[in-house]
Formats: structure tokens, C-alpha cells, sequence
């Protein structure tokens, strides 16, 4: 019980701290950068699921 308080408390703190810095300027584009980068992988992931999954059906159909 004791190890969920601090993790709970150590969360709590991250949010705080993040917060506070998006509240500079650096911290905005530091935060922007981050967003665009996970946005990026995102798609790259998502763009390589379709893909496979194009290819699987197109050798499932052969088969047939």
C-alpha cells in the first residue's frame, strides 16, 4: 500500500512540475517537440499495421 502512495504522490509531482514548465516559452516548444515525435511514431506504427495487414489479406486471397 505504501509503494501506490508514492507512486500515486511521484505522478502527482511529474503533473506539477510539467505543468510549471509549459509554462515557459522553452517549455511550450520542448512539450511541441515531444508531441510531434509521438505523433510521428504513431503514424509510423499505425502506417506499418497497415500495411502488414494489406499484405496478409493480399496472401490470404491468394490461397483461396
Amino acid at each position: 500500500m505504501k509503494s501506490v502512495l508514492w507512486f500515486v504522490a511521484g505522478i502527482a509531482a511529474g503533473f506539477v512540475v510539467a505543468h510549471q514548465v509549459n509554462q515557459t516559452a522553452e517549455g511550450r516548444k520542448f512539450f511541441e517537440s515531444v508531441d510531434a515525435k509521438a505523433r510521428a511514431f504513431g503514424q509510423a506504427i499505425a502506417e506499418g499495421y497497415h500495411e502488414r495487414d494489406a499484405e496478409l489479406r493480399a496472401a490470404g486471397t491468394d490461397e483461396r
